[in-house]
């Protein structure tokens, strides 16, 4: 007698905020092309904060264009679940000759928020970002710590689309390009309670770069390694450190030198 077989259920992939399935990214054609991303693979979970690090070329902001849609993969796919995306730059790219304020409400108003709303909004924003009080000044008359924070409450009007005070968070994805990376020491610190803290009220989902280690752990529930150009990942690290995190404590420093050594590692690897 012949056994019945049973097949095995089919397993539906878990959700993703985003999901990256084989993207590779060629700049130029035939024998001048230049590969940046070579079969980068990653799923980012709703309201995950994910770090990518990795060296110098090695194609991170290349991968955040992508994800933002300012740019073509020439290879795989990328899919961010119809959530509204977010860029924040390196510099904060802020109008000098707009207020604080009317910078956030351009944002808004591309967003096609009626004018009576903007300045009601606007002012919510900032102060989500500890800004009350700034909305007229100009971006010269701020600290550059206080610009970038002008710059994430754009960010962050670009995708929150219900009234100030409700929770606008839902598949709202931030991707964050080395925004500290030019500060102080002192001021990167605060800007990291900062993030933190409006990642967690919001629900947020962030996709980080950075070529600082020690940021990443500090930041993220998970850093993924990138190798040198061609960018393609290489190892991911679980940051299981409870929050909130101080950049110098111990064991933020014992992951941090850890994925040092793997970093130097792939550098070596690749004659960097």
């Amino acid at each position: 007698m012949t056994e019945a077989v049973t097949a095995a259920p089919s397993r539906t992939p878990a959700p993703a905020a985003v999901r990256l399935s084989g993207v590779s990214k060629a700049f130029g054609t035939g024998d001048a092309a230049l590969l940046a991303l070579d079969g980068v693979s990653l799923d980012v979970a709703p309201g995950e904060f994910v770090c990518l690090l990795g060296a110098s070329g090695c194609g991170k902001s290349t991968l955040l264009n992508l994800v933002a849609d300012l740019d073509k993969p020439t290879s795989g796919s990328i899919d961010t679940g119809g959530a509204r995306v977010a860029l924040m730059f390196q510099e904060p790219a802020l109008f000098p000759w707009l207020t604080v304020s009317a910078n956030i409400e351009l944002a808004l108003k591309m967003r096609g928020v009626p004018r009576a709303e903007r300045r009601e909004r606007a002012s919510a924003l900032l102060a989500s970002v500890h800004l009350s009080g700034f909305g007229k000044k100009r971006p010269h008359q701020l600290s550059g710590g206080m610009r970038q924070r002008v710059a994430l409450a754009r960010a962050l009007a670009l995708t929150v689309d219900v009234p100030p005070g409700s929770d606008g968070g839902q598949g709202t994805l931030l991707l964050m390009d080395e925004p500290f990376g030019a500060l102080d020491a002192m001021t990167r610190d605060l800007l990291h309670d900062e993030i933190e803290r409006i990642w967690r009220e919001r629900g947020l989902t962030v996709l980080f770069v950075t070529h600082n280690v020690r940021e990443a752990v500090r930041l993220g529930d998970r850093v993924v390694l990138l190798s040198s150009r061609p960018g393609k990942v290489v190892e991911e690290f679980p940051v299981d450190i409870e929050r909130p995190r101080r950049i110098d404590a111990a064991p933020v420093a014992a992951l941090a030198g850890k994925i040092t050594d793997r970093l130097r590692e792939e550098v070596g690897r690749h004659g960097g």
